[in-house]
């Protein structure tokens, strides 16, 4: 097991939750290291003194398992296995393979001295059957790919190789773990790439969904792709689409708004999408219209359009949303009158307001950035992130932080 990448602060959660009553359920993106996380979990429970025979882990997509398909013998399969005394660690990977599985989850549950452990690559997996059945009984622990943090210390780099030269790197390939073994060869990564793409869409989206179209999928994910970070709603999605339909054959198809919001959570419910709402900051609510959808991982979207270096500011943006997500933060677009800043970020005892930039440099970009947060009137921490390594450090209160040393700290 030597080359699993270790994820710590995974493992950690994982750690904590041992042995309370509640099934634990790790999502997250197809290839985003979710298997490796129960591998190592696995391997902390030996290392703890736990015997191998208390331990039952099964990947549901090894054919070795292929007539449990359904969960009456699945749970007959694994209530032969479970250990007479002591309590049994039940692991399953890409457990949605198995209809109703939570029928047997539940029962194991009810029968057995057990400790659950679940993955799944799709929020079908967390649908309402399910939470219906296991209602207050689960905790969710979604997993992202790689952090920048992560990403230094999982890559080999020469001693010579700058941080800024790493996040370079870092904005380019993204976090996908797979890709360290290409050693940062930009054709075989997107080849990888596009083979984890191609399953999710094939396997997580189109398999589950009838009527959906992988052409207009496509088209969304790539109008998405090619604008992160820009406020849109799915009738204006759906009119550009449609115009450009229109532009290229001369008979464009209408793509309506409720077409559009439906591919979006489709892709939201495969983790390749995140929507952020907008949070009116005086008026302390959140607003129904108009999002921002964040992309799970920069690799794909360069996969996809190409890698271009035009839209920083909107990249940037994408990897600090992510970050805020991998803190336990909730996350809103906030709205400051006509103004806008580009993160509210709460937890139950803290909130933060951010706005992210590429440079301070420029006076009128100064200006631009921190008049929305002058405009908030309460006394949480306010916070400009760019890349720029400058001597002033805050402006009346409001902090100005390197991105790269945020992102590691």
């Amino acid at each position: 097991m030597s080359d699993l990448i270790n994820r710590p602060a995974y493992l950690q959660q994982l750690i904590e939750h041992r042995d309370v009553e509640l099934v634990k359920i790790i999502t997250g993106i197809r290839r985003c290291g979710k298997s490796s996380l129960l591998d190592l979990f696995h391997q902390y429970l030996l290392d703890s003194g736990v015997e191998p025979q208390q331990i039952i882990h099964m990947n549901m997509e090894s054919l070795r398992y292929r007539d449990l398909t359904d969960y009456l013998p699945f749970y007959d399969y694994v209530s032969e296995r479970i250990a007479p005394a002591g309590k049994t660690y039940l692991l399953f990977d890409e457990l949605q393979a198995v209809t109703h599985w939570e029928k047997a989850i539940e029962s194991f549950r009810i029968d057995y001295d057990v400790d659950i452990y679940i993955t799944g690559s799709n929020a079908f997996l967390l649908s309402t059957e399910f939470s219906t059945l296991l209602s207050g009984r689960y905790v969710e622990i979604p997993m992202l790919p790689l952090s920048f943090k992560e990403f230094i210390r999982f890559y080999e780099f020469a001693p010579s190789v700058s941080v800024e030269e790493k996040f370079q790197r870092y904005l380019q390939f993204g976090g996908m773990p797979i890709l360290r073994e290409y050693k940062f060869n930009e054709a075989r990564s997107n080849q990888a790439l596009e083979g984890i793409y191609s399953t999710v869409v094939l396997r997580d989206i189109m398999q589950r969904s009838n009527q959906v179209s992988q052409k207009i999928l496509q088209k969304i994910m790539m109008f998405l792709c090619s604008n992160i970070g820009s406020i849109t709603s799915p009738n204006s999605i759906g009119n550009v689409l449609s115009n450009e339909g229109d532009i290229q054959s001369g008979k464009g198809k209408n793509i309506a708004g409720r077409t559009v919001d439906k591919y979006i959570s489709l892709l939201r419910n495969a983790y390749i999408f995140y929507t952020v709402g907008r949070y009116d900051v005086k008026g302390k609510q959140l607003l129904r219209t108009m999002g921002k959808n964040y992309i799970v991982d920069l690799g794909f979207r360069n996969m996809l359009l190409g890698y271009r270096d035009a839209d920083r500011g909107h990249i940037i943006e994408n990897i600090v949303f992510l970050e805020l997500l991998r803190r336990d933060y909730r996350v809103y677009i906030g709205k400051m009158g006509d103004t806008e800043v580009d993160f509210v970020a709460e937890k139950p005892h803290d909130k933060i307001y951010i706005q992210v930039t590429e440079s301070m440099q420029s006076s009128e970009t100064r200006e631009r950035e921190l008049r929305p947060l002058r405009m908030i009137r309460d006394n949480y921490e306010k916070i400009v992130l760019s890349m720029d390594r400058s001597y002033i450090d805050s402006y009346d209160g409001i902090k100005a932080l390197n991105l790269l040393d945020w992102l590691l700290a």
